[in-house]
């Protein structure tokens, strides 16, 4: 059963067009569990109190343990006048005092505002303390934050204050605002359970999958790692300093591709479930890993909460997609006038449904350039334009294809980077590439270092134009990735001019 379109928005689509462009564009009905994430974490805590809950280099909470800290810091937050839509700064490092402060600031009925204070610029603390108007921020003793950035609470040293009761606390929408860049988006409660309670989101997470966290908290995966597993009973398992032992030692993996392609699947022989999403998955990643693990490849901006379309990939089993949409959501195609696009034709990405999180903090007009009514759901609801390029395949799974607008010119023609970079990694010893643009030429990267550029060229002039062939290619041991695990190409074109060592072939 998926949700039923309003016919007059479907244009002029013949009738057999409009019965596939909402057979595909919208996810199954289901309906979570839950509506606060917080409370599927206090469920199990209730139902598995000596269940491990956290684990990190050798120290862990239990349920109960983990309920019992977060209860108390909840009641410190509640008693200094924290109260349902305040936003409260979870600044600091990865630690099991991370996950104490996520938890608590929910059942204080607040949002969390998480930055790693050790990827995050002082300008960027300050930037989002005034913007999201934090008033207390969570940190630890062994993180260093600015001077004068808010009242400072630091999760580690604080006394016993008693009991938590949540019966004298509201309940707030929004669970957390994250920034992308400049914007805060403010992500709901229901979003978060539509995609965690709900498969495939839920990746299978029962009490006792080990799940690695791997992320950056400042990102929104680490939202699917971390209350993705709490909230479904698993052990979360926080890496250290390096990615590998912690993934070595868990069931589920969830990353970026460029962080999971440090990780060796043939090391990780307990790991049955994997989950990639933020940047496009090259294709040799995803063969390599969904041989051994159901492999899902997801995609979706934060503003739609995490993900919202996955596809369960095998190799050998059809192509490597952005899949179908994921419970209670909507994807249309769309053309510029925002008209419906058959099957088939490229348009751009809008959202619709659960997932649509409810605007950037402190501002409007950004919003209401993105946010816009959906004439397809009706009734007040939402949709969310992605500027992402896709189309409907055949069978109806959802293709992408680079970023409305982010076309580049070279030589005359214009074209999308990431086309390029698809035919790069088509070379039989490429694992994984990128393309930029630098002083006017096409320049590719490719890993690892033993990659041949002749041999990725040749793969790019065999299926692409010839103004797509990139003038040098650089092979090198790995791809530079942002504090996020995103590929770093600010990084790759800072490097060009000289050559850097790191980037020599």
């Amino acid at each position: 059963m998926t949700a039923e379109f309003l016919e007059p928005a479907l244009g002029e689509l013949s009738a057999a067009d409009r019965a596939l462009f909402q057979s595909y564009g919208a996810g199954p009905i289901r309906t979570p569990p839950f509506d606060h994430v917080h409370h599927a974490f206090e469920a199990h805590a209730a139902r598995h109190p000596r269940l491990t809950a956290v684990e990190h280099l050798g120290e862990s909470l239990t349920y109960a343990e983990l309920d019992a800290k977060a209860g108390l810091l909840a009641e410190f937050l509640v008693r200094r006048g924290v109260r349902p839509g305040d936003h409260v700064g979870l600044f600091l490092t990865r630690s099991i005092s991370m996950v104490v402060g996520v938890l608590a600031v929910l059942k204080a009925g607040a949002s969390y505002v998480p930055l790693d204070v050790s990827t995050t610029p002082e300008a960027q603390l300050r930037h989002a303390v005034r913007v999201a108007r934090i008033d207390v921020v969570l940190t630890t003793s062994a993180d260093t934050l600015p001077g004068h950035l808010a009242a400072v609470v630091e999760i580690d040293t604080l006394p016993d204050v008693g009991s938590f009761c949540r019966t004298n606390t509201a309940e707030s929408d929004i669970a957390a605002v994250v920034f992308t860049g400049t914007s805060g988006v403010r992500i709901s409660h229901a979003g978060l359970c539509n995609l965690l309670l709900t498969a495939p989101g839920s990746l299978g997470i029962t009490p006792g999958t080990r799940v690695a966290q791997l992320l950056d908290i400042g990102c929104d995966l680490a939202m699917w790692e971390v209350l993705g597993t709490l909230a479904n009973g698993g052990t979360l398992v926080l890496r250290g300093e390096d990615v590998r032992p912690a993934a070595r030692v868990v069931d589920v993996l969830i990353a970026t591709p460029s962080v999971l392609a440090t990780v060796d699947p043939e090391a990780c022989p307990r790991v049955r479930t994997v989950a990639v999403a933020g940047e496009r998955c090259p294709q040799s990643l995803a063969d390599r890993w969904s041989g051994r693990t159901t492999f899902h490849n997801a995609c979706g901006p934060t503003e739609v909460t995490i993900v919202n379309t996955l596809q369960r990939y095998e190799a050998g089993r059809g192509q490597l997609t952005i899949g179908r949409p994921v419970p209670n959501t909507t994807v249309y195609v769309l053309d510029d006038a925002q008209e419906p696009l058959p099957p088939g034709e490229i348009g751009e990405m809008w959202v619709g449904g659960a997932g649509v999180t409810a605007g950037y903090v402190g501002d409007l007009e950004l919003t209401a350039r993105r946010y816009r009514p959906d004439p397809f759901l009706g009734g007040g609801r939402l949709m969310f334009r992605t500027r992402d390029l896709g189309r409907w395949t055949a069978d109806g799974q959802l293709e992408h294809h680079g970023r409305a607008g982010d076309q580049v010119e070279v030589l005359g023609y214009r074209f999308e980077l990431d086309t390029v970079t698809a035919a790069l990694e088509r070379a039989a010893d490429c694992e994984q590439a990128t393309t930029l643009v630098h002083d006017g030429r096409l320049v590719g990267f490719i890993s690892p270092r033993t990659a041949v550029p002749e041999l990725a060229k040749l793969a790019v002039s065999q299926r692409l134009p010839h103004y797509c062939v990139p003038t040098l290619i650089v092979p090198v041991d790995a791809l530079p990735t942002t504090g996020r695990g995103k590929v770093d190409r600010r990084a790759l074109l800072s490097c060009l001019d000289g050559r850097s060592p790191a980037l020599r072939g």
